[in-house]
């Protein structure tokens, strides 16, 4: 029994390095990734077989300790280390990097409500392009969500010095003017709110004296407060587009990583909040979901200092010196849990010898 035992702990070990080792391997394949996380393995021990209790002294002889057997040992965590890593200049205006605390927030077309933040894909990277149909997307073609441009009333329309609406939506160039109705052609035609709901800016939704397409532009960039800009190249106007969206967790490390370089916020990722680089937007976040009695939910864009850096984007954590260190370290561990399995092998052959 007590042999099986010692083969069982070898094994679990062997199993335990593996792991580790998948980890490590992991990690230095992603040393030249864009934000890449780097994962840390912890062990755990296994459970316990009790061979004797413990009892206590009496008047005559002295207590005596429990003793007990270990079957091995386990991966206790896996942990994301989630911390700023360096920056590294691309000299791209519309790649922006996170100073901080925090993570771009990415979806679809269709919008969120501040009840289902959780349905938005959490991401280090800030490769942004625009795409066909206007709209500031990631390298992977998610859309990039935060505050746009509107006008000062529920009606869409030109507006030389427009608002920044406090409602999350898709981040899409604004529409262009058709030249009727007193607009000049080409010109922006930005969505109309009423302070809820009504931030649109899907194409055809908001078609008021617009032909259905997104400005011509130039110039696209992306500041340091996190400002969405062009020119207009119809107009020569300098067009706000709007801000990027920042959110943050209570736990970063409970976020789990799904695909690439994104995460989804889980029960474990605590609460979350949302904010813009160095609060260059404030207010009550405007995304509905009103209670029962018509009141706005308390979801207020966080006071945030973490800012970005244009033109930048974060190196991936991987360590190369750390991670060849634990490779050394799981490799020895790993073959001296292959001796545990080859002796305890040896020493059972040994005893079935015993009985021919």
């Amino acid at each position: 029994m007590a042999l099986t035992a010692a083969m069982g702990s070898g094994i679990a070990g062997l199993r335990a390095f593996m792991d580790a080792l998948n980890v490590v391997g992991n990690n230095v394949a992603n040393v030249n990734t864009y934000g890449y996380k780097a994962g840390r393995v912890t062990f755990s021990e296994s459970i316990y077989s009790t061979q004797s209790a413990g009892s206590a002294s009496t008047d005559v002889t002295g207590g005596t300790n429990p003793s007990q057997i270990g079957y091995g040992s386990s991966v206790g965590t896996i942990d994301l280390d989630m911390g700023t890593q360096a920056l590294e200049s691309t000299g791209m205006t519309t790649d922006v990097a996170i100073q901080g605390d925090g993570f771009f927030l990415l979806g679809d077309k269709n919008g969120v409500g501040v009840d289902s933040l959780d349905r938005l894909m959490f991401s280090r990277v800030g490769n942004f392009k625009i795409d066909d149909d206007g709209y500031l997307t990631d390298g992977k073609g998610n859309i990039v969500y935060g505050f746009v441009s509107t006008t000062d009333n529920a009606t869409p329309g030109a507006d030389k010095d427009p608002t920044i609406s406090t409602v999350l939506v898709p981040i899409r160039l604004p529409l262009a003017a058709d030249g009727k109705n007193n607009t000049e052609l080409g010109e922006a035609i930005y969505p109309g709110q009423n302070g809820a709901t009504n931030v649109d800016p899907t194409p055809g939704n908001n078609n008021v004296n617009a032909d259905g397409n997104c400005i011509e532009y130039e110039n696209l960039k992306i500041d340091d407060n996190g400002k969405v800009s062009c020119t207009n190249k119809m107009t020569g106007d300098i067009v706000t587009i709007g801000y990027i969206a920042l959110g943050t967790v209570t736990n970063p490390a409970g976020l789990t990583h799904t695909d690439g370089p994104y995460y989804q916020a889980t029960d474990s990722a605590g609460e979350i909040s949302i904010s813009t680089p160095k609060s260059s937007v404030t207010g009550p976040m405007n995304n509905g979901a009103n209670d029962a009695a018509g009141n706005q939910p308390p979801n207020l864009l966080a006071n945030s200092g973490t800012g970005v850096k244009s033109g930048f984007l974060e190196q991936s954590g991987t360590d190369l010196a750390q991670e060849f260190a634990n490779m050394i370290i799981y490799q020895r561990g790993y073959q001296a849990n292959t001796r545990i399995v080859t002796v305890t092998d040896t020493m059972l052959e040994e005893l079935i010898n015993m009985k021919r």
